[in-house]
């Protein structure tokens, strides 16, 4: 780090910044008093501006160009960012922790304390069994102390965020039975990539709704081994941009009440910078571009069931944003720099 004008200069790597979760790096670090881009890569796109991909970025980055990966340009950095799919971050990891400052991998890569689970879950197997131990799960709301002065940090992702802030607290408060729990989630299409597919094509997301990833979807192990509660996960795809709404259900363990399950949550969120607990149902609208999270619980006597909610902007807190929120924390700074707490609205 270098010191200007009274705050240290972080010289910043992205490593496939031509993605979206790139692109939203990008323009969170235009508002970083701190974040110096030095190095953004993205091999499809070498040689083109990133204004020219994306025209959002004209103002703040006018001059950058897209350029393939060079391990001698990101050497030395104080933080990289990796936006990969999960085995070449798997691969290109070793390589860079050591020779940059901090690495924060968006990827599943390094999540699952379990490497068994990769095969079953991912489709690769996990080959760096001691890395895979030394990175720290970074969800600043369950990890904020082991995240100082990481070298290594496993960003959650959306649906794995929104699932444990909207459960974690009733599992500590010991208020729901950590078995059966249902997760539900609806998400927004950039959750699928910006390179298109069958998936993210306009005339199939249109007008539709969609349920994918029955019964094994990937992410399941990592909310299980995050909210410590044995679930069945069911993502949804909308016809919205971004964002992304958990809507879950559990049953309760012993008394309950609307109260308490409200309560819990307030409680374990008192000092948390980045979420609020709402009365009523929370919305992705109120996020929106934030890195902000709502929750919220409550408890339905007539069933006997817990239900516990939670919106984030799916390329902010769940993505992005939540990865810079975790990369501050391990430099030293305070952890809402460069970071938005009020959602764009209308």
């Amino acid at each position: 780090m270098q010191m200007s004008s009274g705050n240290p200069t972080i010289n910043v790597g992205i490593i496939g910044a031509s993605g979206y979760t790139g692109a939203e790096l990008l323009r969170i670090a235009s508002q970083h008093p701190n974040f110096e881009i030095r190095v953004a890569t993205g091999d499809s796109m070498a040689g083109r501006r990133a204004a020219d991909l994306y025209p959002s970025l004209q103002v703040a980055y006018p001059n950058l160009v897209f350029s393939e990966f060079d391990s001698s340009a990101v050497d030395g950095l104080d933080l990289v960012f990796l936006g990969l799919p999960h085995a070449a971050s798997m691969e290109m990891v070793p390589s860079l922790v050591g020779s940059v400052g901090c690495v924060v991998d968006l990827s599943a890569a390094y999540r699952l304390k379990d490497a068994a689970a990769y095969p079953a879950f991912y489709g690769f197997e996990h080959t760096q069994p001691d890395l895979l131990s030394e990175a720290v799960f970074g969800l600043p709301e369950l990890h904020r102390k082991e995240l100082s002065d990481a070298k290594l940090v496993a960003t959650p992702g959306c649906h794995v965020t929104a699932a444990t802030l909207a459960l974690r607290p009733l599992v500590e408060a010991g208020l729901i039975k950590t078995s059966g729990v249902i997760v539900n989630t609806v998400t927004g299409i950039t959750g699928a990539g910006r390179n298109p597919t069958e998936t993210n094509v306009y005339t199939n997301v249109e007008s539709n709704a969609a349920a994918y990833g029955l019964l094994s979807h990937r992410h399941t192990p990592e909310m299980e081994q995050e909210i410590g509660a044995q679930l069945i996960f069911t993502p949804h795809l909308v016809p919205m941009s971004r964002g992304l709404l958990a809507t879950c259900y559990a049953q309760p363990a012993d008394a309950c009440s609307a109260d308490a399950v409200l309560d819990a949550q307030r409680e374990f969120f008192l000092t948390e910078p980045f979420v609020a607990v709402v009365d009523g149902a929370p919305a992705t609208k109120s996020v929106l571009g934030s890195n902000s999270a709502h929750v919220s619980a409550t408890y339905d006597e007539r069933t006997g069931t817990v239900i516990a909610m939670c919106a984030i902007d799916n390329l902010t807190k769940g993505a992005s944003g939540g990865a810079v929120q975790a990369a501050n924390i391990a430099l030293g700074l305070d952890e809402a720099t460069g970071l938005a707490t009020v959602g764009l609205a209308p």
